[in-house]
């Protein structure tokens, strides 16, 4: 029996070979999050993000029990084929699961095909050890609504506070959840939450919440001594940026509201839950939107992406200066 491997592509070798940073990217908004073909085109316009801000994507995925650091232009096709595939499966195609940290040793052993959600990302890009251990993503898995009966909470909340040093840059919380509940299990956690340019917590598509955050930077240089500083301390856990979704590109608050409400009822009605309960959440509040909520989602993964470049490159520059 063979140990499991973790590959690299070409440029993120090359990358870290150079010393240059690099930003680990998750990769079921790929294949389960987002519709095709918006999500091929938001795929490469994420990656495209973080090289124009100097640093090299290195978006993850399980491919034939292989764990892969950064993926080829094909590679990232057929994870986005697979979306548009789900209802009418191709003959010969592949089959995509959705991998959760806990997933991983079972698919791997399998050999099996999966895209990596923000647990499973994080704790591949630490275990690697990408540097300077930046993520970026859309919107964090927490607690969902009726928690206290369903006890439905996602292994994001357990990751992040068990990836020691990592950033994680993100919208907050995918606007589904129970939002209150979500940012006080990451206090419990000790995962801080700081604003980019903002004093409360985004809501995700929309950029309000209502819910206000105690800390927060207004640059990437600002970012970077946070996250160098949380390091420097030995506190445990990720340190976790929000950013506020375009405001051009931002949804209502109550036009979101509505759509959730009405998203969850036919959830229950259907009986969805589990894996699948975030896809049929999302789907059902970007049909009530219009395709509004798509738009914005589309926005904020690439401003993100983007962020996570500057405060990677920010992040090796002061690391470089001390």
């Amino acid at each position: 029996m063979h140990a499991p491997s973790i590959a690299r592509s070409s440029r993120v070798d090359e990358a870290e070979s150079r010393g240059m940073p690099v930003v680990a990217l998750e990769s079921t908004v790929i294949a389960q999050g987002l519709p095709w073909p918006e999500n091929l085109e938001t795929a490469r316009a994420m990656e495209a993000a973080v090289r124009e801000a100097g640093a090299e994507p290195s978006t993850i995925a399980v491919l034939d029990g292989e764990v892969r650091l950064g993926l080829t232009p094909d590679e990232l096709l057929e994870i986005a084929a697979a979306a548009a595939t789900r209802s009418a499966p191709v003959a010969g195609a592949r089959p995509w699961a959705k991998a959760n940290r806990r997933d991983l040793s079972a698919i791997v052993g399998a050999g099996g095909c999966a895209a990596t959600t923000v647990s499973a990302t994080l704790w591949i890009a630490r275990r690697a050890g990408l540097l300077p251990g930046v993520m970026a993503t859309g919107g964090l898995g927490g607690v969902h609504r009726e928690a206290g009966a369903t006890f439905d909470i996602s292994t994001d909340l357990d990751e992040l506070a068990r990836a020691d040093g990592m950033l994680v840059v993100c919208s907050g919380m995918k606007s589904i959840l129970d939002l209150p509940a979500t940012l006080e299990a990451l206090e419990t956690r000790g995962v801080p939450v700081v604003g980019y340019r903002t004093s409360e917590l985004p809501g995700f598509v929309a950029r309000t919440s209502g819910l206000a955050l105690e800390h927060r930077v207004d640059s990437a240089d600002e970012a970077a001594r946070v996250v160098l500083a949380h390091r420097a301390l030995g506190l445990p856990g990720a340190v976790v940026l929000v950013q506020p979704v375009p405001e051009a590109d931002a949804i209502d608050p109550g036009l979101l509201a509505r759509a959730i409400d009405g998203a969850l009822t036919e959830a229950h009605r259907r009986g969805i839950s589990g894996k699948m309960l975030t896809p049929f959440l999302l789907g059902a509040v970007r049909d009530a939107t219009g395709g509004l909520s798509l738009r914005a989602n589309r926005s904020l993964l690439v401003a993100n992406a983007r962020l996570a470049g500057e405060v990677a490159l920010a992040m090796a520059g002061v690391r470089g200066d001390r």
